[in-house]
């Protein structure tokens, strides 16, 4: 089927991103029926919704996949992405953040900012990518257009400015005022087909006059010809085209956003859907990407167009049920043909192209090909994983990956039978692909195998999917956190491996200085060897028994992390000498330099947000205390609420959701991320270790 050629320039690639239950999958749902691509709008709590397309989302009422969705809006054709809301799952909003040009900021109107809108708008800022906002359910009771925008400006940023007055107030709500044109747009009810166009109520005029002023003033500072013009001659020299050119400038530039209000399901979505053609950038605005030749390392640029040389990001896998492994590929240069082949710059290899799909969230259309600018998803890619690079093999490129936090939370996992284990393993392996924050790995003492994941919830999930999708049955052990070992002081150690049982014995001795490495940096390797003293084939071997060595652990079993390891002296024997022996030397000298080396225990603290009423604010406090908390800051919200912010260790954070309801009647609410590791109390790192070893 022959798609509708859209030039670049009408092209959108935007996000809708918020905190869980603003409304973004309600909105995406809104805009799809808009713009005719499905007969109604499906709604959250009952499970019937588009782009939340697996089981698990349907009955949580929660986002747990980015769905790509692709839609055509007034001749320009919008790629949407509908991303998570729950911390859990914030790398997804992360990789689609980095393949999008713009967003869509959804907010609760009875809410405002909440802790996870804080954590979106920070990725956002990280790619530099500009934002309308959209304050949602204002139509509901509790809903303020008004309170919501100041929390906005409170809590994100200042240079947000309505671009829309809403008309009535919670359930009168009946439209906006568009103050770029100074006109009314009503509707009777949220199914109504169109918006009427007429005059500003007499109430609203001059709170709309005095809006559009500020709105003006705030656009003229993007072009110095109309700003003298306005100086000079005042508002009414300003075009309305001129106008929406400059607000265009202020709002691509990435630190001004344009603020409008409504019913996410409602036809004001037609409102939302003119400011994204109107404002939010095109492939064209964006500009060239920068990547680095595999072969030279020097930095080279690929413009968005068709005639450019192929480079393209894979950003997302799913498991499609009829079709296999989905790679969804934004294509920023050139074009990406079915049947044709490209090179994974990351891995080296050539892959063949299977199928491209159009991706309308569950349902699929097949195409013929992707161009610079496009987001679809590609079928048949065997190695091709997030992050990858796709390129012309003439021409390679290696665009820059997409960095991902490491997992903190750990279970252990069993199959049930031995017709399990089989399936297992595949079940696993295929997740990991899909999900880069969820790792798979078997503890070398006990021999289980563990999943690690980005919160409880996260892993939940998973195990959820590996019993449903891939009839897995298995038995699940506790949460368990992933810590860490690393060193705070410098030692040196020899290691020496000396063995003779009768023929050829093994002889391998090294020394080797530790030291702590900057946090984050984790093991780095220096061969300081001078002269001929340990043998240039003997090197790697050290290396490696020093890595291994460290990966498992000295103190605790857990790995060791940001430790500069040099090795600088040592010995060899001309027959008894070979890789093994300098790999056990390396070992040796390990073990007993980290234990020199004064060992810590270092521990995931999560960055904690309480919103919470106030009367149970002082039990919330105690029991943050008596879980090692440090209580950050305290802020006032609208009704009477609070905002606790904390930092607390993991370890002491399980089932922290269901004790918190409980110590609240159901009215507090909280979200953590993964803030940084930080030392173990001394106390409290005996008691692990002690636990630990008792295994």
């Amino acid at each position: 089927m022959a798609e509708k050629h859209v030039p670049l320039k009408d092209l959108r690639n935007i996000g809708i991103i918020a905190h869980i239950d603003a409304g973004k999958t309600t909105t995406t749902e809104g805009i799809l029926y808009r713009t005719g691509l499905s007969h109604k709008i499906g709604l959250v709590h009952e499970g019937a919704t588009t782009t939340d397309w697996m089981e698990q989302e349907r009955e949580r009422g929660i986002t747990i996949t980015s769905a790509a969705v692709t839609t055509f809006w007034k001749n320009h054709k919008i790629n949407i992405i509908d991303t998570p809301g729950h911390i859990d799952f914030t790398a997804e909003v992360e990789r689609s953040l980095r393949v999008l040009d713009g967003a869509v900021v959804v907010f609760d109107g009875k809410m405002g900012v909440e802790a996870q809108t804080e954590t979106v708008w920070r990725q956002a800022n990280k790619y530099h990518v500009p934002r309308i906002c959209f304050i949602n359910k204002i139509n509901q009771i509790g809903g303020d257009f008004y309170k919501s925008l100041d929390s906005i400006h409170r809590r994100l940023s200042k240079n947000a400015l309505p671009i829309h007055l809403p008309i009535g107030f919670e359930k009168d709500i009946c439209g906006v005022v568009d103050l770029i044109d100074m006109k009314a747009y009503t509707y009777k009810d949220y199914a109504d087909h169109e918006l009427v166009i007429g005059d500003i109520p007499a109430e609203l005029a001059e709170k709309a006059k005095n809006a559009r002023s500020m709105l003006v003033e705030a656009a003229v500072e993007a072009d110095d010809e109309l700003f003298e013009r306005f100086l000079d001659k005042g508002e009414e020299s300003i075009t309305v085209d001129e106008l929406k050119v400059a607000l265009r400038k202020r709002v691509l530039a990435g630190d001004f956003y344009l603020v409008t209000g409504g019913d996410g399901r409602g036809v004001i979505v037609e409102k939302v859907l003119d400011l994204v053609n109107d404002y939010m950038p095109s492939p064209l605005d964006v500009g060239a990407v920068w990547g680095h030749d595999p072969k030279s390392g020097n930095e080279i640029s690929r413009e968005p167009s068709v005639d450019q040389p192929l480079a393209g990001l894979a950003f997302k896998i799913a498991t499609d049920p009829f079709v296999g492994k989905l790679i969804f590929v934004r294509v920023y240069s050139g074009k990406m043909t079915a049947g044709s082949y490209v090179l994974n710059t990351t891995t080296g290899e050539k892959e063949r192209i299977g199928r491209i799909v159009r991706m309308h969230a569950d349902k699929r259309e097949d195409i013929e090909a992707i161009e610079a600018g496009d987001i679809a998803a590609v079928v048949g890619l065997k190695d091709t994983f997030t992050g990858a690079t796709l390129a012309d093999s003439a021409h390679p490129i290696i665009l820059e990956a997409i960095s991902f936090p490491e997992p903190p939370v750990s279970i252990a996992v069993e199959p049930k039978s031995k017709a399990d284990q089989e399936k297992m393993g595949i079940a696993l392996q295929r997740l990991a692909e899909e999900d880069p924050t969820f790792r798979v790995h078997t503890d070398q003492e006990t021999g289980q195998t563990i999943m690690s994941g980005m919160g409880e919830l996260h892993l939940d999930i998973l195990i959820d999917r590996m019993k449903r999708e891939f009839k897995v049955e298995a038995n699940i052990g506790e949460p368990q956190v992933a810590f860490r070992e690393t060193i705070k002081a410098m030692a040196e150690a020899q290691g020496k491996h000396i063995k003779q049982s009768g023929g050829r014995g093994q002889y391998g001795d090294v020394w080797v200085k530790f030291e702590p490495n900057e946090p984050g940096k984790g093991f780095e390797f220096v061969d300081a060897i001078k002269g001929g003293v340990v043998p240039q084939e003997y090197r790697k071997p050290v290396e490696a028994g020093i890595r291994e060595t460290l990966e498992g652990g000295v103190i605790a079993g857990y790995p060791v992390v940001d430790v500069k390891a040099t090795l600088f002296d040592g010995s060899y024997h001309d027959v008894d000498s070979s890789e093994l022996a300098f790999k056990l030397a390396g070992s040796l000298a390990t073990r007993e330099g980290v234990k020199k080396a004064k060992p810590v225990l270092l521990e995931p603290v999560m960055r904690l947000e309480v919103t919470t009423p106030e009367e149970f604010m002082g039990d919330v406090i105690g029991d943050l205390n008596s879980r090692r908390g440090r209580i950050d800051a305290m802020e006032d919200l609208s009704g009477g609420a609070k905002l606790i912010r904390a930092f607390v260790p993991l370890a002491n954070m399980f089932g922290y959701t269901s004790d918190l309801r409980s110590m609240s009647q159901g009215r507090a609410a909280s979200t953590m991320e993964l803030s940084q590791y930080e030392e173990v109390p001394p106390n409290v790192a005996t008691e692990i270790i002690e636990k630990r070893s008792s295994k």
